[in-house]
């Protein structure tokens, strides 16, 4: 076993699929988390809920048990449970629903999978130009708000890893055309995945802390 192994939730469909497709294909030993849907090829299988203690650290376990180790995760698992432009008439159980997935799973996630990370490993979030203070949007409340706690998260997660030598970032993958971006963005789900296999595998180890996109540090 001499490739990196990879844990990507959220890899049933669109960006994380990809994201998983294309690990595997770079000679990584791909753990698929997912939740009732088929893994990509050439990966394996894991059933995962990132809202789920219980699952997460099954998750976790089962890659220490099969592996030994963990050399990259990326957090892509994510709803878009809102559209509405009114923050002020947002219901916030809609808020809870989306942070838990969104928010606290990435952050449940590193936690649970933290003592399988080596010196030089990486985690990578998948976030939204949504998420950025630097221009925020008023489009869907929720998600928004939920991808700015994740950029929160990812900072704070980036200090921890700091003295261990891991890496930590978050990505944007654009507008792309899956099931939560619809059939008219204009970007492929492979496109979407770029920035986080280069962060998985390619970028500088310097580089953490970080928000990406098109390979390039953008704003917070």
């Amino acid at each position: 076993m001499s490739g990196p192994v990879a844990l990507v939730t959220g890899s049933g469909r669109g960006i994380g699929r990809e994201i998983a497709r294309e690990l595997a294909s770079r000679g990584c030993r791909v753990f698929a988390g997912v939740r009732g849907a088929r893994a990509p090829e050439a990966t394996e299988p894991l059933a995962l809920d990132v809202t789920d203690e219980a699952s997460v650290l099954a998750a976790a376990e089962a890659i220490r048990a099969r592996a030994g180790r963990l050399d990259i995760l990326v957090n892509n698992a994510g709803v878009l449970l809102d559209r509405a432009a009114d923050v002020v008439a947002l219901d916030l159980g809609t808020l809870r629903r989306t942070l838990e997935v969104n928010a606290l799973g990435p952050l449940r996630m590193a936690q649970a999978c933290w003592p399988l990370l080596r010196p030089g490993a990486r985690i990578v979030n998948v976030s939204s130009q949504g998420g950025q203070l630097s221009s925020p949007s008023t489009w869907a409340p929720a998600y928004c708000i939920s991808k700015t706690t994740l950029n929160a998260v990812t900072r704070q997660l980036a200090l921890a890893g700091a003295p261990r030598g891991v890496a930590v970032n978050s990505m944007c993958p654009g507008w792309v055309r899956t099931d939560m971006g619809g059939a008219g963005a204009p970007g492929t789900a492979a496109e979407g995945a770029d920035t986080a296999v280069w962060l998985a595998l390619d970028a500088p180890a310097t580089l953490t802390g970080a928000f990406v996109q098109g390979r390039r540090e953008i704003p917070w």
